[in-house]
């Protein structure tokens, strides 16, 4: 019985990244095997176990055979005699197929040291058309690694497989999942362009084209280092609501995900002309956006809404300065200042006037706030 360390720390040590989880396989053992050295099983599909002190995963050598369409619809086997390169010819690329000894050293049956030296991504073997999720691991592998790019023939492979109707077999949790991932590493538009290129974006998000300046406006956000809910808004904002609607509901999107996203689709052109707006507009549109509620909400749309201004920008870089976020970040302050109670009070008798009244003094407010700054 031997364990070695396998898949992304590998590949992270090699890259000389940092290494957050570790996972394992388990050569030459049983379930009982296992059991005996005081491993606690998790795995469902196929026998997974935790190790007692440093819980991390170790799991049985396995092999496993398609049976369906889909990412489902596989068979797996682990027994004993399973060999560690059987193990790792399952794998999707040739730099997440290595493994480590405790010894140190590497097992790289497939090449994948020297398909880091040369930063390309090249699936291990025909295997790799029987997961279309594969597709997208390999698009999110891009937008963490910009500085690699998919070999030919992984291409050709992929390209085959949308082809062959794999990629609808997807379930929308699993393409958010991965479409989320991705929007969250170093430079998201690669992983776009991995999906375009190889025809699976128009069947995943067929309303997205993946132009230069949408891309742009997406790793803007990315430099940024904003959370999800605004690189989704940042990705979807020039979409239009209801095309962001049916992308929020097709891939299930969470629901701040989507409300911000809608929300910056319906008013980035409005914010974007926020310094030219006159007092009650300004207030309509901090109404119509709940911003009273929910100012984070509107704060983060505002910070897509800036990214999505550098996108548009003909050097993005050098657009240094955003006024509109600070201009009506200060009108919100001033017209959350008014107290509603208030002014509610004093039009007890007429209830019909309360909106009204509450909104005509939010508008002074924020009338009195611009003249001061």
């Amino acid at each position: 019985m031997r364990s070695f360390v396998v898949g992304g720390a590998v590949r992270d040590e090699l890259l000389g990244r940092p290494v957050s989880d570790r996972d394992h396989v388990v050569v030459g053992a049983t379930p009982v095997d296992m059991l005996a050295q005081g491993f606690r099983p998790v795995g469902k599909d196929f026998p997974v176990f935790l190790h007692p002190d440093t819980h991390e995963e170790y799991a049985l050598a396995r092999t496993e055979r398609k049976t369906a369409p889909g990412y489902h619809g596989f068979v797996f086997h682990t027994s004993p005699d399973v060999t560690l390169e059987d193990d790792l010819v399952r794998r999707d690329l040739t730099i997440n197929a290595m493994a480590r000894a405790d010894d140190g050293s590497i097992v790289d049956p497939y090449g994948g040291q020297a398909d880091l030296k040369d930063r390309i991504f090249r699936h291990v073997s025909g295997a790799f058309a029987e997961d279309p999720v594969r597709i997208l691991r390999v698009a999110r592998f891009a937008a963490r690694f910009p500085d690699f790019s998919v070999h030919d023939s992984t291409n050709a492979l992929m390209r085959g497989m949308v082809e062959a109707g794999e990629v609808d077999a997807l379930v929308p949790e699993r393409v958010w999942q991965e479409l989320s991932r991705g929007l969250m590493e170093e430079r998201p538009s690669r992983m776009f362009a991995v999906l375009r290129d190889c025809g699976a974006l128009a069947r995943i998000l067929p309303e997205l084209d993946a132009d230069a300046r949408t891309m742009r406006v997406v790793d803007d956000a990315a430099r940024q280092a904003q959370p999800l809910e605004v690189r989704f808004a940042a990705l979807a904002h020039d979409l239009g609501v209801e095309q962001v609607a049916r992308v929020a509901k097709r891939l299930k999107a969470p629901n701040e995900c989507r409300d911000l996203a809608l929300m910056t689709a319906r008013e980035h052109e409005t914010v974007g002309h926020a310094l030219r707006l006159e007092a009650g507009a300004t207030v309509t549109l901090l109404e119509r956006c709940d911003a009273f509620r929910k100012p984070q909400r509107f704060a983060q749309m505002l910070l897509a809404c800036e990214c999505a201004a550098r996108g548009r920008a003909e050097h993005p870089a050098g657009l240094q300065d955003y006024p509109q976020r600070p201009h009506l970040l200060r009108a919100l302050e001033a017209a959350r200042a008014v107290n509603a109670g208030e002014v509610a009070a004093r039009h007890a008798g007429q209830r019909d006037r309360i909106p009204e009244a509450v909104h005509a003094a939010r508008v002074a407010a924020v009338e009195a706030a611009s003249q001061v700054s």
